[in-house]
Formats: C-alpha cells, structure tokens, sequence
C-alpha cells in the first residue's frame, strides 16, 4: 500500500468526522441546558425558557444576517448598530408614522443592498466598509433617538408577546427562522448560487451567473433580518436605545461560528447558526447567574465557551487527517 493511499481517511471514518461536527453545535447547546438544569431545575420548565430564551429571538435573527454575509466570503461588523438604529424607527417613526418607518426599513434593505454592490464592484474590504457603516448606523442612532425613550408599536409588542401551547414562543421562532434560512440558502437553486458566490466565484461566474447580483442578493438578506431583529428586539424591550445593539456584531459573529460555519465563503449553516445563537444567549445570562459568575467575567467566560467548541471542531478535523 502506497504511503498516499494510507494518509487517505476511510470513507466511513470521513463521514463520522464528518457528523461529529454537524452534531457539535447541537451538543454545545444540549451541554449549556444540562448545566443549566443541574444548577436550577426549576429553569427547565416552559416560563422558564420563556424568560432564558426571550431574547435569543433578536439574536438569532441578527446571526441569521451575519450568516448570510459570511456566506459570501465577507464579513459585517455593523449588524450591532444596525439593529440599534432599526429599534430606534421602530420606536418612534414606525409606531407614529407607519408609512415613513416602513419607507425608512425599507431604504435600510436597499442601502445593505448597496453596500454588497459596492465591495464588489470596487473590490473594496467588507471589513472597512462595514466597519465605517457602523458608525454611520450609530449617529443616525444617535440623532433619532438621543436618550434611550421611544415606544414599541402595539402589534410588534403582541407578536412577540405571543403565547403558543405547550412549545414556549422563542422556540418556535427559532425554527421558524432556521427554517427560513435553510429553505432560501440551502434548499432553493438561487440559494447554491449565492453559496457558490462565495465558495468558487470563478465556477460561478463562468456559468454566467452575476456575482454582482450575487453580492447584492446576499447583503439583502442580511439587512432583511437585520430588521427583524431589530423589530423584534425593540417588541420585546417596549422602549429602544441607540447602544441596544451594540453587542450583536460579536455575537452574530459567534453563533456562525460556533454553528458549524467558517471564515470561509460557502461554508454556512442556517439551522447550526440558530443553534449557536441559542447557545451564546442561554450561556451568556442564565447559565453564568445560575453559576454566580460575576457580570465582569461573564464576557471571557462566553468567550472560553467559544474556544472550547472551536478547539473541538479542531480536534475532530485533525483526528481524521492522521487516519
């Protein structure tokens, strides 16, 4: 036997690996409950995921977005603002005048749009591009709403005050919105060529594709969810704040990650990105309370939740390429 033929993995050795890290983000996220139930018990009951999960909704929906953009080989280090900007129309232009929020959400998705055009057409860094827009996001934040204030529009607060039987509503959010994701990336044939955009361009555009429509595409669907996250954080927050947000860049970028994705473009999963953004939400305030860690710590300690998984995807890939 040739020493190529022994370096090669078995195939069923290959798609073993291969499951284990499909599996990892479901099993993170099953580990954070199990802890969380053996700490409080009490928390594993439906109010219980009501209240851990409340949150997770606008999280998950902001790594929806960010999924997209890594999709494509790109990366948005505005999300944060953005949403905070979205919570503040929502409170105050959406409730007072629906006509000029919607138009104004509406323009979010079109200039998201643009912005995909833009890194594509001058070949510019989504990073500074998107860094800069954060800034933007957040003055105009600013200027709307200078002090956090505001009022939630009547039927987001019912929406996402909506009470289903038996299954707690963040739950079923949740697969509804993964459900969405794999549906337009993964399941429809304009959803391979997006994937396609950013996994093998060349292939893409030799197929007569437009990239540039591509590109367009897959930043408006991040600023679509962009919103959704934002409306729905501020229908369950009442009120709004401009630095609401600020958070949801790094945590965008995580639930990604820890679902199965990859600075890498083509290489995304919506059902494992929802999966990382329940995770990061249930470990980053209820798991680390009911550990007493202090607030201070909290941050690291999300961070070494990260790592831990990372290191875990690592060890898998490696572990196959030795057999």
């Amino acid at each position: 036997m040739s020493a190529s033929a022994r370096m090669e993995s078995p195939p069923a050795t290959t798609d073993l690996r291969r499951a284990l890290r499909t599996a990892l983000p479901a099993v993170s996220l099953a580990l954070v409950v199990a802890a969380i139930a053996w700490l409080n018990p009490r928390a594993i009951s439906y109010f219980g995921f009501t209240l851990m999960l409340n949150l997770a909704i606008p999280i998950a929906l902001a790594t929806m977005a960010q999924m997209f953009v890594i999709a494509g080989n790109d990366l948005d280090l505005s999300i944060g603002t953005f949403v905070g900007f979205v919570c503040c129309v929502s409170a105050t232009w959406l409730r007072d005048e629906p006509w000029l929020g919607a138009i104004a959400l509406l323009g979010c998705v079109a200039l998201y749009a643009a912005l995909g055009a833009l890194i594509y057409l001058r070949n510019l860094p989504s990073i500074v591009v998107t860094l800069g827009m954060s800034f933007v996001w957040q003055g105009l934040a600013i200027l709307l709403l200078p002090k956090p204030g505001g009022k939630a529009p009547a039927w987001l607060q019912a929406i996402m005050g909506v009470k289903p039987p038996f299954v707690p509503f963040p739950i079923v959010a949740a697969a509804l919105v993964a459900a969405v994701g794999y549906v337009v990336l993964m399941r429809s044939s304009y959803g391979a060529i997006l994937r396609g955009s950013g996994g093998n361009a060349v292939a893409i555009e030799r197929a007569g594709w437009s990239l540039l429509k591509a590109k367009a595409a897959l930043f408006a669907l991040a600023g679509t969810f962009g919103v959704l996250s934002g409306m729905a954080l501020v229908g369950i927050t009442t009120s709004a704040d401009a630095n609401i947000g600020n958070g949801y860049t790094l945590l965008s970028i995580a639930g990604v990650i820890l679902g199965g994705g990859e600075f890498v473009g083509g290489k995304a999963s919506p059902v494992g990105a929802v999966i990382g953004a329940l995770t990061m939400a249930m470990a980053a305030s209820p798991l680390l309370t009911f550990m007493r860690i202090p607030p201070d710590w909290q941050v690291a300690a999300n961070g070494a939740i990260l790592i831990i998984v990372l290191a875990a995807r690592v060890l898998i890939s490696r572990n196959g390429e030795r057999r």
